[in-house]
C-alpha cells in the first residue's frame, strides 16, 4: 500500500489490479474475474462461508466487498447458491489468490464464476489493514480496476474515486428491484433433491421487492405462502389488488430515505388496511419512516454472519447475518412502536413492532443465507399473524 500522490505513483511490476480509495490510497494487487473498472463504496464482510451469496445478494449495490476471511473461492461456485439472478455488487477484495475448488457441489472455479457474471476481483491485498482503515475512518469511496497487462492510470482512477458522489442520498432499488410482478413458489434447498414448489400454499404474501434475496421468498413459500413479487415503485391499490394476507417489505440497497421518497406513502396506505407486515433490512428502515421515525448513515455498517442481537422481550442472544450501511434511530421512535432487538455490538436498532397492529420488521437477514439460522422463526411469527387475521 502507498499514501502517495497517485499521479506520481508509477505500476509496480507484475500488478494487473488495483484499489484506489478517494484519499488516494492506493492497494496493489492482481486481479481476476471481469477486467474493467468499478467505482463504490468499500465495505468489510466478516463471514467466512457464504461468499458466493454475498457476492449476489442485490443489498451490495453500489459497493465493493472487502472480505476478512482470506480462504474465499476454495468452494468454487455453483448455480444453486445465487440470491440473484444479475448480481449488483461492484466487485470483491480478497487476501490470498483463488485456489481450485474442493467442494462436491462446485461446477465452477470462483475466478471463472467472477468472468462470467462480469465481477472485478483483486486478490493479495492486505485486507486486515484495509479494514482497519474502514474501522476507524468510516467506509470510503474508491475505484477497483483491474487491466491484465497492467496499464493502469493511478492519476485517472483517483480522480474517478473522488468524483464519486457515495451511496448516501441514493435510490438504488431501483436499479434492482424486478419490473414487473411474478409469482414465486420455489421452496428452500434441501439435500439430496434441491429445490422444490409450494403446492397448495396456505396464504397469499406480496413481497414489495426493493432488492429481494431469493431465500427470503423460498422461506416465504416453504411456510405455505404463495408469493406475488412486485416492483418497488407499486402503488398501494395495485400491492391491495392482489388481494394479499400480508405484505412483505424486502431489503434491499441505497439510502431509505431516497426509496422512501416513493415507498414510504405507499406503506403508510398499507398500514392503514390493518393487514400484517413484515420487514426485513431496507424493508425495516422504510418502514420506520413510514411509521414516523428517522433514519441515518452508519459510519462504516454491519456486514457479516456473526453479528449477536439481543431480543429484548425473551432476553434470547441470536447470532446472526447482516449487510446494512443505513440505520433506524432509536430515540426517534413514535408512540405506539417499540424497540423489540439491539445489537450488541454497538447497541443500535435491530428490530420494532407496533404496539397495536401485526406489525414488525427486523434489520438483519432471518433467511440465513448465508447462515446462521438463529432467526427463521421470524417468518414463523409472520405466519402466525396471517392466521390470526385471516
Amino acid at each position: 500500500m502507498s499514501d502517495a500522490k497517485p499521479a506520481n505513483t508509477v505500476v509496480p511490476s507484475g500488478v494487473t489490479a488495483v484499489l484506489v480509495l478517494a484519499d488516494g490510497t492506493v492497494f496493489w494487487g492482481q486481479g481476476l474475474g471481469a477486467t474493467g473498472e468499478t467505482a463504490g463504496e468499500i465495505v468489510f464482510n466478516t463471514s467466512i462461508t457464504g461468499y458466493q451469496e454475498i457476492m449476489t445478494d442485490p443489498s451490495y449495490a453500489g459497493q465493493i466487498i472487502t472480505f476478512t476471511f482470506p480462504h474465499i473461492g476454495n468452494v468454487g461456485a455453483n448455480p444453486e447458491d445465487v440470491e440473484t439472478g444479475t448480481p449488483a455488487a461492484g466487485g470483491c477484495v480478497l487476501r490470498a489468490p483463488v485456489t481450485g475448488p474442493s467442494n462436491w457441489r462446485a461446477a465452477q472455479p470462483f475466478d471463472g464464476w467472477l468472468k462470467t457474471q462480469g465481477l472485478i476481483g483483486i486478490a493479495g491485498i492486505d485486507t486486515r489493514r484495509l479494514t482497519r482503515r474502514i474501522r476507524e475512518l468510516g467506509a470510503p469511496n474508491g475505484v477497483l480496476a483491474h487491466a491484465p497487462d497492467g496499464a493502469l492510470d493511478i492519476a485517472a482512477l483517483h480522480e474517478k474515486a473522488a468524483a464519486w458522489p457515495g451511496i448516501e442520498g441514493m435510490d438504488l432499488a431501483r436499479s434492482v428491484s424486478c419490473t414487473q410482478a411474478f409469482r414465486w413458489d420455489e421452496t428452500t434447498w434441501q439435500l439430496g433433491s434441491g429445490y422444490s414448489r409450494r403446492n397448495e400454499p396456505r396464504f397469499h404474501v406480496v413481497a414489495m421487492d426493493f432488492g429481494a434475496k431469493r431465500n427470503i421468498l423460498r422461506c416465504l413459500a416453504t411456510l405455505g405462502c404463495r408469493v406475488t413479487v412486485v416492483p418497488a415503485w407499486t402503488t398501494a391499490a395495485e400491492v391491495l389488488g392482489h388481494q394479499p394476507d400480508g405484505v412483505f417489505l424486502a431489503n434491499g440497497p441505497g439510502d431509505p430515505a431516497a426509496t422512501g421518497e416513493y415507498a414510504v406513502p405507499v406503506i403508510r396506505e398499507i398500514l392503514e388496511t390493518g393487514k400484517p407486515v413484515f420487514g426485513i433490512c431496507l424493508g425495516h428502515q422504510m418502514l420506520a419512516l413510514a411509521l414516523g421515525a428517522q433514519t441515518g448513515k452508519m459510519h462504516h455498517g454491519h456486514h457479516g454472519a456473526n453479528h449477536p442481537v439481543k431480543d429484548l422481550a425473551s432476553g434470547r442472544v441470536e447470532i446472526t447475518s447482516q449487510n446494512h450501511g443505513f440505520v433506524v434511530d432509536a430515540d426517534s421512535l413514535p408512540a405506539g412502536v417499540e424497540a423489540t432487538h439491539v445489537s450488541l455490538f454497538d447497541g443500535s436498532l435491530e428490530g420494532l413492532r407496533c404496539i397495536d397492529r401485526p406489525v414488525f420488521s427486523v434489520q438483519y437477514h432471518p433467511e440465513a443465507s448465508p447462515g446462521p439460522h438463529d432467526s427463521h422463526y421470524l417468518f414463523e411469527r409472520f405466519i402466525g399473524m396471517m392466521e390470526e387475521h385471516a
